[in-house]
């Protein structure tokens, strides 16, 4: 299994009231998939409209497909981006 940092970014006009309206439902799929050992760390940056999602799969298709599990998938445009060990100092 790898490790992905998935960026998501509201879309230009979303109204927010809707996507406040599934804030619950959001919380207990993000619980499953951590349960599930497909989600890890979730960090908000909500004045840049921005989501961080720790995402741990075996290719970028999975996880992209973990992501879109999430019911505000609806609302984001979505980065998948694989992440790499940093090289050892020498």
């Amino acid at each position: 299994m790898s490790e992905f940092m998935v960026v998501c970014t509201f879309k230009e006009g979303t109204n927010m009231a809707e996507v406040m309206s599934v804030v619950a439902e959001e919380r207990s799929a993000v619980a499953d998939l951590q349960a599930a050992g497909r989600l890890g760390a979730v960090k908000l940056a909500t004045p840049q409209g921005k989501v961080f999602l720790q995402v741990h799969a075996d290719d970028a298709a999975s996880a992209l497909s973990t992501v879109e599990a999430l019911p505000m998938a609806a609302w984001w445009n979505i980065e998948v981006y694989a992440i790499v060990a940093p090289a050892p100092i020498a």
